[in-house]
């Protein structure tokens, strides 16, 4: 057995690097759209809670460097109103995180992700679509905020209620990076109290850390020059593939 405090199994790092990347092109560019995959990628080799607890210093990094890049493009308005309600989510994931399955919170999020895509699918919005009421808002941006902490997945709920309102990509994307900001570095003292952010998940997170600013560079650039669009569809796709990932390990996996 390894002497080492952090991880060595190369199985381990086979999935992690492209996860982090993925998250990296996801927090700058693509508002968690597929960045939620982050942790169920890295739950092929360790556990929910250790996978989400590896990332904390990494989001923390990519966060920082995308409110860095976005920095006069944020929609405040709607940050004033999705925040709170995000860390509402946070208090509830806190309080209930001992007694709950995180691979059945996964499949709920899961099959709440591929419902959302089919809505819009089958129901396409129109140009004069008015955008989803508040309320709707409130608790959709709370379920995001209780399954970001519970297993780094608060993507797609959130991205529910805002790809409707269909801002402009730089927009979304910077408004995204402060939300999740925000959510994450409140996190940190829950993490603690509950244990997670032991000496060989934090020296594992340092090993990871260089790749890092690979994606959010990548995302970064893509979000700045990519078409609206394709953009959107982008984000569809991401969401296809965290529903579908996210939900068989919920409920069919193991």
């Amino acid at each position: 057995m390894s002497s080492l405090p952090f991880i060595t199994d190369w199985h381990f790092y086979a999935v992690s690097i492209p996860a982090v990347i993925l998250l990296g092109v996801s927090k700058s560019g693509f508002g968690a759209g597929f960045g939620s995959l982050a942790v169920p990628l890295m739950a092929l080799a360790v556990t929910v809670p250790d996978a989400a607890a590896i990332l904390m210093p990494i989001l923390f990094v990519m966060d920082v460097m995308g409110l860095a890049a976005f920095r006069r493009n944020f929609d405040w308005p709607l940050l004033k109103f999705l925040v709170p309600m995000g860390l509402v989510g946070t208090v509830i994931g806190t309080l209930s995180f001992r007694l709950l399955d995180s691979h059945l919170v996964a499949g709920i999020v899961g099959i709440f992700t591929l419902l959302f895509l089919a809505q819009r699918l089958l129901f396409p919005p129109k140009p004069d679509s008015p955008p989803p009421p508040r309320w709707l808002g409130a608790i959709l941006t709370a379920i995001s905020g209780f399954t970001s902490f519970v297993a780094h997945a608060g993507g797609p709920p959130i991205n529910a209620y805002v790809i409707p309102l269909r801002l402009a990509p730089v927009t979304f994307a910077a408004t995204m990076s402060v939300f999740f900001f925000v959510i994450n570095l409140s996190k940190w003292i829950p993490y603690a109290w509950l244990g997670l952010l032991d000496l060989r998940n934090m020296a594992t997170s340092l090993a990871l850390l260089p790749f890092a600013p690979i994606g959010v560079v990548i995302g970064v650039k893509m979000a700045r020059r990519i078409d609206p669009k394709l953009f959107y569809r982008l984000i569809y796709l991401g969401m296809f593939l965290t529903g579908c990932k996210l939900a068989w390990d919920g409920f069919f996996a193991g």
